[in-house]
């Protein structure tokens, strides 16, 4: 795996966990922010053929 891909998948699981704990806390802006880049991040690795995980 290259430093790209690892720094991609990294940053997704990263913005997954902040929107768990936006979405316990009931912070809806900070949810819907945090899965705008979630949605970003997977645009950019499906572009890159960088395989996600569900």
């Amino acid at each position: 795996m290259d430093a790209f891909t690892a720094s991609l998948l990294q940053r997704i699981k990263s913005t997954e966990d902040d929107l768990h704990r936006a979405r316990e806390s009931g912070d809806e802006f900070l949810a819907e922010v945090e899965e705008a880049e979630l949605d970003d991040l997977r645009r950019l690795a499906n572009e890159h053929g960088v395989e996600v995980s569900a």
